[in-house]
């Protein structure tokens, strides 16, 4: 095929898949509640489960249904004593849950340090993602 043929290919490919990608973030933790948790616990040694109503502005209910979430997704350990009126539930993050948190934080920051090529000619010379 001659090079014409084969840069007008390239550019109409171009047109469906680009080759620039932005940075891959954590969509587990892009929820704005989540984020609040698991940045409340990577400062904490723990918290209970009010304080951390009182610093999230969440309702029992929703802090109650993330909180679960993380758990599951192993990045929260949740400790659970007593029972009724009693009950004290202590959330702690995990090595798992940290260090999402700080590839979140990082993945954010290339996000934002991202430069989109103007066109595709650019993107393919410079051989971005």
């Amino acid at each position: 095929m001659s090079r014409i043929v084969i840069r007008l290919i390239r550019k109409i490919r171009g047109f469906i898949m680009s080759p620039f990608k932005f940075a891959v973030i954590n969509p587990l933790l892009h929820n704005e509640l989540r984020l609040k948790i698991m940045v409340a616990l990577d400062s904490l040694k723990s918290a209970n489960f009010m304080y951390l109503c009182e610093i999230t502005g969440a309702t029992r209910g929703n802090l109650s249904v993330q909180i679960t979430t993380l758990k599951e997704a192993g990045y929260l350990e949740v400790d659970k004593s007593g029972s009724g009126a009693t009950a004290r539930s202590v959330c702690r993050i995990t090595r798992q849950g940290r260090d999402a948190l700080h590839a979140y934080e990082q993945g954010l920051r290339r996000l934002f340090n991202e430069r989109v090529p103007d066109n595709l000619e650019e993107a393919e010379k410079n051989g971005s993602r």
